[in-house]
């Protein structure tokens, strides 16, 4: 069953709308971002997630101890990695957390997702390359150089209710990863939020039919 991944949660109206459809993943940004929010906000928005949600912290280079500090407070479930972070980083900070690390790929050809299929980190994510950028860039990459892949893999970047079923049907993530797609105007839009959960439900419903 693909999951779903609602990321650039900023304000109460974020977390009542993902609380009414229910994400597997909602996503706190502590990068430099329009999205970003500190850890005082994130603990507040957390406080009013559904516990059924598991939030992603998603980070860029930052220092591990700031990391394992809001994993240890409760704060984040989940650690997403999106900038240069190498394999002796995740190896320390699987030293000092249990939480589940998801490491982005910025995608410029197969052999990028090839080279970090090997990652001692638990998840992927793929996301459209831009060079100064360490993603949120809001737009797809050409997913047809997406390899076979024993690792799960969240998919990301320029992902809405016109290309989800596409995105699913061909390449088989395991979790669909939208901001932008879901927003009007810079702002988590509620019926935006729904429109692809009832679609994802639909796919796996599907799959569901078929066993």
């Amino acid at each position: 069953m693909v999951k779903l991944k609602i990321c650039g949660m900023v304000r109460e109206q974020d977390i009542a709308a993902v609380n009414t459809v229910l994400p597997d993943y909602a996503g706190f940004v502590f990068a430099q971002s329009k999205r970003r929010i500190d850890g005082r906000k994130a603990k507040a928005l957390k406080a009013g997630l559904d516990p059924f949600i598991k939030a992603v912290g998603v980070f860029v280079n930052e220092d591990i101890k700031n990391i394992q500090e809001l994993c240890s407070s409760g704060v984040i479930d989940l650690i997403q990695l999106h900038g240069d972070e190498n394999e002796e980083y995740i190896k320390e900070l699987k030293k000092c957390t249990s939480n589940k690390i998801i490491k982005a790929v910025r995608v410029r050809d197969a052999q990028d997702i090839k080279r970090a299929a090997g990652s001692l980190c638990d998840y992927l994510l793929l996301d459209a390359y831009q060079d100064g950028k360490y993603g949120g860039i809001g737009r797809t990459f050409d997913w047809s150089v997406i390899p076979k892949l024993e690792k799960p893999f969240f998919l990301a970047g320029g992902i809405d209710s016109g290309n989800i079923a596409r995105a699913i049907g061909l390449y088989d993530p395991y979790c669909i990863d939208v901001s932008s797609g879901v927003e009007t105007d810079g702002y988590k839009d509620p019926e935006k939020i729904s429109a692809i959960a009832v679609r994802i439900r639909r796919f796996n419903s599907t799959l569901f039919d078929k066993k």
